[in-house]
């Protein structure tokens, strides 16, 4: 699989979010989408999805423009997980994450056990297998975003779009689904798109980095050359320090000049 996009324009209204982009993802990679709120990332995920028509621009999967493509194939091919998940009717976990399978059965089939057993495969994954029969109301937020991200793994597309898929996660479980997500994309059977807020997740999980500012201009290419002090400054709209051991890189926002004495003094360079 191969995702193409040519002088992309996206907008709402009059304001352009992002002007003339051009990138190329295909599998074995992985791109992270940063920026400030509003600069437009959950706009251009729902674009590069096929769930916002195109307003100047292109977008190709394999080289067959994305309108062109029918919708049973195009839900095998890309995976869209959004920021909130709308839960209107009482289901169980396991009827949830089955959803996943709708793309790949025919039109008055009903899952199989093989099915089930990818289903309960995926939530193991994300630590949910003994919560399969809870109604999904029960869930929590991070819950809830778990069940999202199982249902995903369980539709298995060749290109993951993620939509802030840390959301409501703490640390222990945000560094296990990204782990997730690499795994797949070293298999190299797939690619992903994530929209983060995490610079330095950014950086540790994914290859390459698209950075987003406020006046439709961007950034992209590798993760080591676009995440520099100076870039995610100029992004943030907000003074930024990189602390370095080895070849360890850390941002974290600038503190006042006797907090950075501090860090300095740690020994941490």
């Amino acid at each position: 699989m191969r995702l193409t996009v040519r002088d992309l324009d996206v907008s709402i209204g009059e304001r352009v979010l992002c002007r003339s982009l051009n990138l190329g993802l295909q599998n074995g990679e992985s791109l992270a989408i940063l920026g400030r709120n509003g600069a437009g990332k959950s706009t251009l995920l729902t674009t590069l999805a096929g769930l916002r028509p195109i307003q100047r621009g292109s977008i190709d999967i394999d080289e067959v423009p994305l309108a062109e493509i029918q919708p049973k194939l195009l839900a095998q091919l890309r995976g869209y997980c959004p920021q909130q998940q709308q839960d209107a009717f009482s289901a169980t976990v396991l009827e949830i994450a089955l959803v996943g399978r709708h793309p790949h059965l025919g039109r008055w089939a009903w899952e199989s056990m093989r099915d089930v057993e990818l289903a309960c495969d995926a939530l193991d994954q994300v630590g949910m297998r003994s919560m399969a029969n809870r109604d999904v109301h029960t869930l929590s937020g991070g819950e809830r975003q778990r069940l999202a991200l199982a249902a995903l793994l369980v539709q298995a597309p060749t290109l993951y779009l993620l939509d802030e898929p840390l959301a409501h996660l703490d640390l222990n479980h945000a560094i296990a689904v990204l782990d997730i997500f690499s795994r797949h994309v070293a298999s190299g059977q797939q690619a992903l798109v994530a929209v983060l807020h995490d610079p330095n997740l950014a950086r540790r999980y994914f290859q390459r980095t698209l950075l987003l500012f406020d006046d439709g201009s961007w950034i992209e290419g590798n993760s080591a050359e676009v995440l520099t002090q100076d870039n995610l400054t100029r992004l943030y709209a907000h003074p930024l320090h990189c602390l370095q051991d080895g070849a360890q890189q850390w941002f974290v926002p600038q503190t006042d000049s006797q907090v950075a004495g501090d860090i300095q003094q740690s020994g941490v360079k």
